[in-house]
Order: C-alpha cells, then structure tokens, then sequence
C-alpha cells in the first residue's frame, strides 16, 4: 500500500508546483489611473525640465544631407562589419519566416540623415529603410554624436520606413528575434557605423538653404486596418522641403500606411513602397527624399496590384503628389528651430494572457527588458515634428495634428524613435481582441492616453515659445 500512497503524492506534489507557479506568474491588469502613479509624476518633471531647457532659435538656415548605403552583401565566408558582409541575413518584420535568411537584393537600402542648424543649434533627422529603429543602435549613435560632434540625443530624431523586407538580426532577447531572426553583434556593429557615417556626412554638408513643408490627403492608400470603417483614418501625407543654395534637395515625406505591401512570403530585400517613394522623388529632384513611417498604428496600405508591382504603384503615385505640391511651397531662409526630447519612464509590463489577466510584470520583463524609453520633438518653424518610439496609432495623431492647427501650427508624428514599446492605440481599443490591442500592446490600459497627454504638453511647449538670437543665451 505504501507504492500506491507514493503514487497518489506525487502527481498532487506537481498538481500543488503548478498551482502555485501559477499563482505568481498570472496577474491581474492594473486599472490604477496613471496620473496618480510615480511613473507618470517622474516622466512630468523630465518633461518640464526639457521644456524649460529648450531654447527657440530664429535666423538663417543651414542644412546638409547624407545617404549612406546598408545593403549588405550575402554569403561571405564570415561576417566582416567592416565591410557589410555577412555569412547569412534575415529580414526583419514577420514573425512567420522564422528567421529564414534573405534569399537576394530587389532593390538596395540605405539611411539617410539631414542635419539643421540655425545660430548654433545643430538637430539631426535620421531614417533607415527597415522596420524599427532599435534602441540599442540609437543609444550608441547617440553618444558618439555627443561625444564626437556635440548634439545630444535630444537633438537627434530617428526613425524608419517599417519596410517588412529590411535587414534583421540587430536584435537581442525573444521579442526581438521573433520579428528579426537570430541576433548578430556584427550586424549591430554596422548598423552604428553606417548610421553615425550619414550623420557625420550630413553636418559636413551643411551649408545656407531654405526651408517649407505642407500636406495633401492621400486616402486612397491608407485604410484603418484595426476597425476598419468603424475608425478614424489619418490620410495626410506631410512634406518637409529643403532646399541647399546649391540646389541640392532633402524631401522629407510622413505618411501612415504600414509598409506591408510586400508579405513575408517575400524573401528579398527591399524598401516597400516607401522605397519606391524615394526613388520616384530622386529622379526628379538632385539630392534626397527621405521617408518617415507615420502614425502607422492601425494603418495599413491600399492601392492596385499585388507584390512589388502594388508597391510600386503606391509608391510613384505618391511620389507624383510630392512633386505636384513642389510649386505652391514657400521656402524661408530665415525659420524658426528647436528639438529637445526627454526619457519617459513605463508602466508596469502587462503582457496579457487575456482580457483581464496578464503575466507577472517580473517575468514579462525577462522578454521586455527595459522600464524606459525616449520621445523627440522638433519645431523646424510652424511645423511641429514628434518622434514617437512605437507604432503609433493613427487614430491619435489625428487629434495631435488638430491641436497644433488650432494655434496655427502644423504637426506630424512619426515612429520608431530609438526603441520600440509595441502598439500605442487609443484606451477605447483596450478590450478589442486584436493583434494590435491584445498581443502588441504591452504596457497597459493606460498607456495609450499617457503618450497622448505627454505630446500634447510636449507641444504646447513648444509652440509657446518666442525665438531668441545666439547672443540672447548661451548657443547649444
């Protein structure tokens, strides 16, 4: 009878294991409204203290432009970061190719930089053709800059085009090599490199130019993806121009079309739409067309055909409304300029098993490994610039846009500003049982009205501000 006890222990010994890991692993969400948490007073303090350090600049533009090539060169004998040859490549955006590698080149990638800089305040915009800007890459070109040229990371404004058929491997930890296939040091290495390359060549080349922006609507090619007709769409397609003495053109373009044209049965690389964008404005234009993913949370992309040719489509197409705004800009030489930025400290992780439990926040962050993150703005005269390190919805850039147009500002806000934080959707869309809501969004209910309130005070400030000469305070 005592084998049969043993038996009988045993099995309730690991039924009593499980229960009680279970115990500790499943929480409940936490509905603790944000403005009484310490997250949000410390964030609130970095703000204000960003804010009152900024100083608004007005005279005479400088800027200068650089592109540097990051198509990597497959099937070397080993990895050489040096160079940008790699043994093997995966692409980064899909998690159903299971880190297969790259099978060619379509079409090439790059990062492109523009810096700016009006009585001594030098700001820097950079964009790679990938999915995310990693936060890893952007802390360490953020230093170097610092170190090497003096513009600290809150003059320095990243993001992406979100092309799905980007480079990957630059990745470390589960989330990330989900999306990106295994990480590679020497992958990481050359991203940094490349990207203080074109920062370096961009301040190199700066040199007295002008500068104008505007907007036309575009929704033809954008739908709400998350609701469909039940949302709101953002189809502005934002401009930025500028223009070197020389002649020579930086086109900034924000749109909020996911770059998902291209499925990840694609196995080559290559910049989507975006990159068919900037190849339609560069023949027409000498210099570069830069591509910014907008609000793309929620937004996905529309037009004719199938595969490259769909992308193909879309892309020239807009590039075609680009180049027919061209004559109704103002360009001024004399612009008003101003960035800063400031670290944002999250609420607790909730990776959520369902509508109201999620995984203990200690072992969530085992797969998210950071508690803070990093926003930019950057006012490049009456047009507000705010770079957000998510996808960012779509629905909520909306109301930001309008906020700025009720004090005669315009606004854009772009993603993948150095990190990433999953989906920033609207707190209505908490409960929907979407990819966006449930399984990409990682920080809570609250999350989505947080970002929201902290922009917003992030533009107010900004658009308070009356610009000061170089010999009224210290240049930065």
């Amino acid at each position: 009878m005592q084998w049969r006890s043993k038996w009988v222990m045993v099995p309730g010994a690991i039924l009593l294991a499980v229960f009680l890991f279970l115990l500790w692993a499943i929480r409940p969400v936490d509905y603790t409204p944000y403005f009484f948490t310490d997250y949000y007073r410390q964030t609130r303090e970095q703000l204000q203290t960003a804010l009152e350090q900024t100083v608004l600049r007005r005279g005479e533009l400088q800027a200068g432009m650089a592109r540097v090539n990051i198509t990597p060169a497959i099937g070397a004998s080993q990895d050489d970061a040096e160079s940008g040859q790699f043994q093997a490549m995966p692409l980064a955006g899909y998690g159903d190719r299971k880190g297969a590698p790259a099978e060619g080149v379509h079409d090439s990638l790059f990062i492109k930089a523009v810096a700016l800089r009006v009585n001594g305040t030098t700001a820097v915009m950079i964009t790679w053709d990938g999915l995310i800007f990693p936060k890893e890459v952007a802390e360490a070109v953020a230093a170097q800059a610092a170190s090497e040229l003096g513009i600290g990371r809150d003059r320095i404004l990243f993001s992406a085009t979100h092309s799905h058929c980007g480079i990957g491997a630059w990745g470390e930890g589960y989330l990330a090599e989900q999306f990106a296939g295994k990480y590679n040091p020497a992958v990481r290495q050359w991203m940094i490199r490349q990207s203080m390359q074109a920062i370096r060549q961009a301040v190199a080349d700066l040199t007295p130019a002008r500068l104008g922006y505007g907007a036309f609507r575009a929704p033809q090619f954008v739908r709400n993806r998350l609701v469909k007709k039940l949302g709101w769409v953002d189809d502005e397609f934002t401009v930025c121009v500028i223009r070197q003495d020389d002649g020579d053109y930086a086109v900034l373009g924000a749109f909020a079309a996911h770059a998902t044209v291209l499925s990840g049965k694609v196995m080559l690389m290559s910049g989507d739409y975006p990159g068919y964008w900037q190849r339609a404005v560069e023949r027409q234009i000498p210099g570069e067309a830069l591509f910014f993913a907008g609000g793309v949370g929620s937004h996905g992309p529309r037009g004719s055909g199938t595969g490259f040719e769909r992308a193909q489509n879309i892309g020239e197409a807009l590039a075609d409304s680009v180049l027919q705004l061209f004559p109704h800009l103002r360009l001024k030489r004399t612009v008003a300029l101003a960035a800063t930025g400031f670290r944002v400290r999250l609420p607790s992780h909730h990776v959520r098993i369902s509508d109201g439990l999620r995984v203990n926040p200690a072992l969530a962050r085992k797969l998210l490994p950071f508690d803070t993150t990093y926003v930019n703005i950057m006012r490049l005269d009456s047009l507000l610039w705010v770079g957000t390190p998510c996808d960012f919805s779509g629905e909520m850039a909306i109301d930001l846009k309008n906020l700025a147009r009720r004090s005669g500002f315009s606004a854009v806000v772009t993603s993948f500003n150095g990190g990433y934080v999953g989906y920033l959707i609207p707190g209505k869309y908490y409960h929907y049982d979407s990819y966006e809501s449930r399984i990409m969004s990682f920080f809570g209910p609250y999350m989505g009205p947080y970002f929201d309130e902290l922009i917003r005070r992030m533009m107010t400030g900004m658009m308070v501000k009356t610009g000061l000469p170089a010999h009224a305070t210290g240049a930065r």
